[in-house]
């Protein structure tokens, strides 16, 4: 096997926390600072603290703690984990920008970082000579961003203003001219950090796309990023950090799976909504207040599925129809149920009502695993009254009826199923 790309072999940053003292802006102040310095000291070595009210032990904190892993040329790999994980200090000590407390890291190949897109943008510059500025900056020789050029306008879409300032872009056009130059660096290691938070959708999904490009291109990838959807298409595999130390290293679906599940707790019997938030106008006239699957009972593959939405009315609603979904933890919305299927169910409701609407469905054939579920409630094909999206988290358990291979994909589903109204 060759030499991995990336080596990290017990890596540790500590940081100091504390009050910066100022500089002197006097030649008194100077004095004053060097008489105090020494008794600072002795305090500081007594265990009394540093001089600033926090002791010593209590002034250190670990950013990384013994983290060690290894990346192959050519893998993609990504990087998870709460904010304040570590993950970005991570990225600075493997981009060079701050050194570690202890361990080491060996990269072998030229090395790129996209840790904050459009650093180094001059807004009196224009599109192109940006182009230019941004693409040495990053690391790109003269004859490579060239030979690229075409390529990164293209990308970026910003042509007909090529010869403008910077300055009188839109932020929507500043931002893709300034990923269009960092997804076309060619390095052999390529270090990302959340760029794909960049811009709207589409432009999120043309950003997506040239990340595969780059990884299928055999090129080894280092990808932090909070979209576990995007961790999951590049990566097959993933590192997980939880305060400052590697929690698990493995396939990235395991991960992102193990990582998720900690963010909520699944819930068994009645899921209060009642107070949950909504968007402004959502719940005002029709407001969903519970849910209840199975009375309370595990929710398995291949068998039946029972769920009462529990409701209370505030003014009239006329064709009115309820709905559950489940969706992955990323989420993806998997199966969307809902009473108005080809307009079956679809009833008027007198203001002040409380109620409830039934639903069974004799075979659910979601996969085993872990889900969320969105709620929701509407009036006729478009006016919706309220929803609640991931409003819990549930498991889905192994049946009689389970295959023992199972098969997970992306995509959605509606599921008939026999509701009743009360």
């Amino acid at each position: 096997m060759s030499r991995p790309a990336i080596q990290v072999n017990q890596l540790t940053k500590q940081y100091r926390i504390g009050v910066r003292e100022q500089a002197a802006t006097t030649f008194r102040e100077a004095a004053v600072n060097s008489l105090l310095t020494p008794w600072r000291r002795l305090r500081a070595a007594g265990g009394h603290g540093n001089g600033h009210g926090v002791s010593e032990a209590d002034s250190r904190f670990f950013a990384l703690r013994d983290v060690n892993f290894h990346v192959q040329p050519g893998e993609t790999v990504g990087i998870i984990g709460h904010n304040g994980a570590g993950k970005s200090t991570l990225l600075k000590i493997l981009s060079r920008i701050t050194e570690p407390t202890s361990g080491e890291v060996r990269l072998r190949g030229r090395v790129a970082s996209l840790l904050e897109v459009g650093t180094g943008f001059h807004p009196e510059l224009t599109g192109r000579e940006n182009v230019y500025l941004n693409g040495a900056i990053l690391g790109m020789k003269k004859a490579e961003i060239e030979r690229n050029f075409d390529r990164i306008v293209a990308f970026a879409e910003v042509d007909r203003f090529l010869d403008t300032p910077v300055k009188r872009y839109s932020s929507g056009m500043y931002v893709r001219l300034a990923f269009a130059v960092a997804a076309h660096l060619e390095p052999e290691i390529l270090i990302v950090d959340e760029v794909l938070a960049v811009g709207d959708a589409a432009f999120q999904k043309k950003c997506l796309g040239r990340m595969g490009s780059v990884a299928h291109a055999g090129r080894t990838v280092l990808f932090v990023s909070h979209n576990m959807g995007a961790v999951r298409a590049l990566c097959r595999r993933a590192v997980w950090l939880h305060q400052g130390q590697a929690r698990m290293d493995g396939p990235a679906a395991e991960v992102v799976d193990a990582y998720l599940r900690t963010l909520s707790t699944a819930h068994e019997g009645r899921i209060d909504v009642h107070e949950s938030p909504r968007q402004h106008g959502w719940g005002d006239q029709l407001r969903i207040t519970g849910v209840v699957l199975n009375d309370g009972e595990p929710v398995r593959h291949g068998e039946p599925l029972e769920a009462r939405l529990e409701y209370q009315t505030t003014t009239e609603v006329t064709d009115a129809s309820l709905g559950l979904g489940f969706a992955t933890l990323d989420g993806v919305r998997l199966v969307t149920i809902d009473t108005d299927l080809e307009d079956e169910r679809r009833v008027g409701l007198p203001a002040g009502r409380r109620g409830a609407v039934q639903l069974r469905i004799e075979r659910f054939d979601l996969q085993p695993g872990s889900y969320l579920i969105d709620i929701g409630a509407r009036s006729g094909d478009r006016y919706c009254l309220d929803y609640v999206g991931s409003c819990a988290q549930i498991d889905v358990l192994p049946g009689p009826k389970t295959p023992s291979t199972i098969m997970r994909g992306d995509g959605g589903v509606r599921m008939r199923g026999q509701w009743s109204w009360t």
